[in-house]
């Protein structure tokens, strides 16, 4: 078993603080395994038949019980958040964990109805952390979730990756009432792997299914909730240059990533011309595991002279920036200088997949993936 300890330290700190935690995350990331070694007092999954019919009464299933109470696949029961908000401020000796696959966006009651009751925790794939820094190329190829990184060989895990997105498609979209059938939906899956790591046209796509921009983009938005794909934000405030101010796409877990290409092995990695976005899009996703930001916190820039970097965040007031180089030794570039000088940064952080991590010039370091921690201390150190 591979131990989260970051993650479990996490929602216990947050089961001391307020009376509901949400442990949000893809599903088969490892939610119920988490939630499981937490020792709950009861366990309820709202898509087990048994536990539907008895939730036809949930005040009577729920009132009389005490301590840590999870309940797992909450948006399949949103009318639940109103109850947790009676039961919670009732006694302080009951705790409950909601596990979820769809953000609060899409579950929107428990934002509004459990405030300030209520604290959140988002559950990815494994982590670098997690599997440990000489598992990283294993961990971009297969991508975290857990069956599909532990499988036996590389033809297993690819396997499960197809039955996880043919399951996923059908039935977990499909709940958000999506009217694009399966295989147009994987086609349109299919498509967005192919932009990640850049700005999608929308109308673009759009004109490929038939269906308007505004379309896209609720589908889109149904791939971010289920936390299958990250929307980038452009930096939008006034650098007096003419910004792009269309969110950059990735899909999150490079072992999709590499599914939805055809890609099984590393080779075919490698010689595919989304591998340099798609190691992009895993760094990311490790930087952002490390640094704690939220997603609303995150952005990137690129101007339409050039200028870019691929993450950008605030920390004490200031601007950092990361650029993901899928090289053995990057250098500085002029777009690299023209950030610096653009946004004023605190510092640029430049992740590659190397060994060494060493200082490019002032303010920038080239930092190795196993060193990623540097960037939430800092800057140059």
């Amino acid at each position: 078993m591979v131990a989260r300890n970051r993650d479990t330290k996490r929602i216990r700190r947050l089961l001391g603080i307020f009376p509901v935690v949400a442990l949000l995350g893809p599903r088969q990331s490892g939610k119920t395994t988490l939630a499981g070694q937490l020792h709950a007092d009861h366990y309820f999954d709202l898509e087990s038949p048994a536990d539907q019919i008895l939730f036809d009464a949930p005040q009577r299933a729920l009132g009389p019980l005490r301590g840590l109470i999870v309940l797992d696949e909450i948006q399949r029961n949103p009318a639940l958040f109103s109850l947790l908000r009676v039961l919670a401020d009732e006694t302080v000796d009951r705790r409950f964990l909601i596990l979820g696959s769809a953000s609060p966006d899409l579950v929107r009651h428990g934002a509004e109805t459990l405030a300030g009751r209520i604290g959140f925790h988002y559950l990815g794939g494994f982590s670098l952390e997690d599997v440990g820094h000489d598992s990283a190329e294993q961990l971009w190829i297969r991508g975290g979730f857990p069956r599909s990184f532990l499988a036996e060989d590389s033809e297993t895990s690819r396997i499960w990756r197809d039955a996880f997105i043919q399951t996923y498609l059908e039935r977990d979209i499909s709940f958000y009432g999506v009217s694009l059938p399966p295989g147009a939906l994987r086609r349109f899956w299919t498509m967005v792997a192919h932009y990640s790591g850049q700005v999608p046209n929308f109308s673009e796509i759009g004109r490929s299914f038939g269906v308007s921009d505004t379309t896209v983009r609720h589908y889109l938005d149904l791939l971010e909730g289920t936390f299958t794909v990250r929307l980038l934000q452009p930096w939008s405030i006034n650098v007096g240059k003419r910004l792009v101010k269309r969110p950059r796409i990735y899909v999150r877990d490079t072992g999709l990533l590499h599914a939805l290409l055809g890609l099984t092995h590393r080779r075919d990695v490698l010689s595919h011309p989304k591998a340099a976005a798609s190691w992009e899009g895993f760094a990311l996703e490790q930087l952002v595991g490390i640094i704690g930001k939220r997603s609303e916190e995150l952005y990137f820039y690129r101007t339409h002279a050039g200028a870019e970097v691929d993450l950008l965040w605030e920390k004490n007031g200031r601007l950092r920036a990361a650029e993901m180089k899928l090289s053995d030794a990057p250098r500085m570039s002029r777009s690299m200088h023209n950030v610096l000088q653009d946004l004023n940064l605190d510092h640029l952080f430049v992740i590659y997949p190397g060994e060494r991590t060493y200082p490019m010039a002032d303010q920038v370091t080239a930092v190795s993936i196993r060193d990623l921690e540097i960037c939430r201390g800092a800057a140059g150190a």
